[in-house]
């Protein structure tokens, strides 16, 4: 469950192997977990260049055209001013969470060069902007703002420690956001909460982990989920997949519920 394309694991800590194959190890593509965490938030941290070519980073709020960042910029500003004169920019999305290592927490990076939308595409963009920053509507019609979109050409996505991918320009805007995952953090909890033997059954049953003593729920998408296993060879991620794709968070109880039951009754 772990997606290295760089670097050396070093003196990583060793992870237990899985004993038996992962039953359904499907999972998110790296576009869908970026267009996930992309249409979850409304805020990036823009990267810029100036004129003498250093690196520039501002806050800016956004919204999506069909998965393409959408900004409305101050070409007062320093970041305004070096999009007019060099289009190249990416900007950053960090998953909104609690956790105290934001290492631990999904983000994405979204690169390519942007472009002032005209005619009919400004109208789009500037619907777009305002769905997402409602506020917007004291300064969007400025004659000294401007509209820019984003053209992403290349995708970067982290799950947090040890799981990353890239992926295509193409391959983001095609893809589509998690229908699950604005319900994930009340189902997540309430497995944890009530449902604790049912995820031990399934990580024996279906994670590849028979000799799993805690099971914890850390997340769920449309094809399944993510479990961390505590094992007397020590603590692994796995997968426990769904047996079909989801297409709406109403499945999640009806699934999970039918996994608790064949994995009780494969034990």
């Amino acid at each position: 469950m772990v997606n290295r394309d760089h670097g050396d694991v070093g003196d990583a800590p060793s992870v237990p192997p899985p004993l038996q194959p992962v039953s359904i190890p499907a999972q998110p593509s790296a576009a869908e977990q970026a267009r996930t965490i992309a249409a979850a938030a409304n805020a990036a941290t823009l990267a810029t260049l100036t004129v003498d070519g250093d690196p520039w980073a501002s806050l800016v709020a956004y919204g999506l055209l069909g998965g393409a960042p959408v900004l409305c910029v101050s070409n007062l500003a320093e970041h305004g001013r070096n999009l007019a004169h060099d289009p190249r920019a990416s900007v950053s999305i960090v998953t909104a969470s609690n956790d105290a290592d934001p290492l631990a927490t999904g983000r994405i990076t979204l690169a390519g060069a942007v472009t002032a939308p005209l005619d009919g595409d400004r109208a789009a963009a500037r619907t777009a902007y305002m769905d997402a920053v409602p506020s917007a509507r004291f300064y969007i019609d400025y004659s000294d703002f401007t509209l820019w979109v984003l053209r992403v050409e290349r995708v970067r996505w982290v799950g947090g420690y040890g799981r990353m991918d890239s992926a295509t320009g193409a391959d983001y805007l095609a893809a589509e956001p998690d229908p699950v995952t604005p319900a994930a953090a009340r189902a997540i909890a309430h497995l944890n909460a009530d449902h604790a033997d049912a995820l031990v059954a399934m990580a024996r049953a279906f994670g590849g982990y028979p000799d799993t003593e805690e099971s914890v729920c850390t997340g769920i998408d449309r094809y399944g989920l993510d479990l961390r296993v505590h094992t007397r060879r020590g603590i692994a991620y796995t997968r426990v997949g769904f047996p079909e794709r989801l297409t709406s968070a109403d499945q999640l109880r009806s699934v999970t519920a039918e996994l608790a039951h064949a994995a009780n009754g494969s034990a």
